[in-house]
């Protein structure tokens, strides 16, 4: 078997309408952020398709309960030992090929699929990533998307700039041993649970990230690069996202204009995804055999 992993903030009729789509090949993981409340129905649905699903933290954009909500729904599924391979998306993501075609494919690899780059080499909004590690950061308490937020942020990043602050010198950690990549993975259940022990038996890990900015984007990718399991990697997520301002989203709601592209294209996800924006676009995915 192979389990997908959902983290879920808004659309619950979207995310139980794409579970019940996969919930055919796959096993159902999801965590709702504390802020939504499903209805009685709702939960009812989830629970007659065998979801397991949970809602524990408040989750916070740029935040470290990303990461408790992730590795979580990671220990959750890695309980069930049918579970063989596992695959991370957003509850606004969806299927760009047929699910059991996705399935299939899994079941004939033992790959990594998981982007990444050195955190030295990338900036990100003009802001060396490297910084968004070794400088401390507080997103679960302050909401980094305020204006009082984005205020905070450039400030937190002059005063310890000035003050040469190097939160990973303190632990032992050497800056080039910090890679990043996108969230969204999919990942064999020997680099899983490889991840998974390892961070638990590094407590200094969880000491950096529990204080960086986006390390959502950062955990994985740096245990899994510097382990036996780099080799494994293949770098191509084989995500559909683009990374523009379309129905006043970045990344873009995509829609049936993005139709030629994700059918020329290898993509097995999709995001962003919502419903009614793309109807036109699900419905000529479901149509794909």
């Amino acid at each position: 078997m192979q389990a997908v992993l959902i983290l879920a903030h808004k659309n619950i009729d979207q995310v139980i309408e794409l579970s019940q789509r996969l919930s055919s090949c796959f096993n159902v993981y999801i965590h709702f952020d504390k802020k939504v409340s499903l209805s009685e129905k709702q939960e009812l649905s989830l629970k007659k398709l065998n979801v397991n699903f949970f809602s524990k933290y408040d989750v916070k954009w740029g935040s470290y309960s990303i990461v408790r909500a992730t590795i979580d729904l990671m220990k959750l599924a890695l309980e069930n030992p049918q579970n063989k391979y596992f695959h991370l998306i957003s509850g606004q993501d969806w299927p760009m090929k047929a699910p059991q075609k996705i399935y299939d494919f899994f079941e004939d690899t033992n790959k990594i699929y998981m982007n990444y780059w050195r955190a030295l080499d990338m900036k990100k909004t003009g802001e060396p990533e490297i910084w968004w590690v070794k400088y401390y950061f507080n997103y679960d308490q302050i909401n980094r998307r305020t204006t009082f937020g984005k205020i905070y942020h450039r400030f937190l990043l002059l005063i310890q700039t000035i003050g040469r602050v190097n939160k990973l010198k303190k632990y032992g950690v050497n800056e080039k041993d910090i890679y990043a990549g996108q969230e969204w993975v999919d990942v064999p259940r020997d680099a899983l649970e490889y991840a998974i022990k390892y961070y638990e038996i590094h407590p200094e890990l969880e000491k950096i990230f529990s204080t960086s900015f986006c390390s959502d984007e950062i955990w994985l990718q740096s245990i899994l690069c510097n382990s036996q399991y780099k080799d494994r990697i293949d770098r191509d997520i084989h995500h559909c996202i683009e990374m523009t301002e379309k129905h006043g989203s970045r990344p873009a709601i995509l829609d049936e204009d993005d139709y030629d592209k994700i059918n020329r294209g290898n993509y097995w996800w999709g995001r962003k995804i919502e419903r009614p924006i793309s109807n036109k676009l699900i419905n000529l995915l479901d149509q794909q055999k």
